[in-house]
């Protein structure tokens, strides 16, 4: 394909994510109270705290925050529950410029693509949420009522989930790129130890000023890592290895 053909195929696959995020977008707005319910859930919990007085309250301090904030919570939530079909999308787009062993080998991922990217969320609001919002809670001193917004609660956990979900595509990532031979398992190997740190800076800025809960998703992304890497050694390289036999 031309360059020109190229960019004609990109406006093509991007029109139809737009239309893709359009359709899912009404969807979830529909169901935005239940989905706002859902994510309030680990909040709720923390601040309830284990006496009998409430350790804070869920507060809206702008008469459009509830409306704006439900707007927010559907456009994310459209951007999950709609990502096997953008998947897919960038998929096809993808394809043309590999060789036919190639597509036959990253196909599959499409599907794995989808699991970590669910396990991703997962890993977020049944983990991370409640040992964040349960260290947050406890943290300084005591015998204070926090009022925590609304809009700007509901806006960072859909942004965290999603930022999460493409996190986890770090093993899936590294196996195309790997079948593309952008990358080797030596290559891999030899960034360990820039990426560790990456990853620690990322933990940092995404958790509380707390040892525990940064490590509760460092490690999680360093272990996603080396299965890249064991993936890239024990998959790419022997089918590799067999085409070109």
């Amino acid at each position: 394909m031309t360059l020109v053909e190229h960019l004609e195929e990109l406006r093509g696959r991007l029109i139809k994510v737009v239309i893709i995020l359009t359709i899912s977008f009404f969807v979830c707005y529909g169901v935005g109270d239940q989905i706002s319910e859902l994510l309030l859930q680990p909040l709720r919990n923390a601040l309830s705290g284990s006496g009998k007085d409430a350790l804070g309250e869920v507060v809206y301090l702008g008469i459009l925050d509830k409306v704006l904030s439900q707007f927010q919570v559907a456009f994310w939530t459209s951007v999950i529950v709609s990502s096997p079909f953008w998947f897919y999308q960038l998929w096809k787009f993808i394809k043309p410029g590999l060789y036919e062993y190639e597509v036959k080998a990253t196909r599959p991922f499409i599907f794995v693509g989808f699991i970590f990217f669910a396990l991703g969320i997962c890993f977020g609001y049944f983990l991370v949420f409640p040992l964040t919002f349960e260290t947050l809670m406890n943290f300084g001193v005591s015998d204070v009522t926090a009022q925590i917004s609304l809009k700007e609660y509901l806006v960072l956990t859909s942004k965290v989930l999603v930022f999460l979900g493409f996190l986890f595509q770090l093993p899936n990532v590294l196996l195309i790129l790997g079948f593309m031979g952008l990358v080797t398992k030596q290559s891999l190997r030899n960034m360990r130890r820039y990426v560790y740190v990456g990853f620690a800076v990322i933990s940092a800025v995404l958790t509380p000023p707390d040892i525990i809960t940064m490590m509760g998703l460092w490690i999680p992304l360093t272990f996603l890592f080396e299965i890249g890497i064991l993936a890239v050694s024990l998959i790419v390289h022997p089918y590799i290895e067999r085409q070109h036999g």
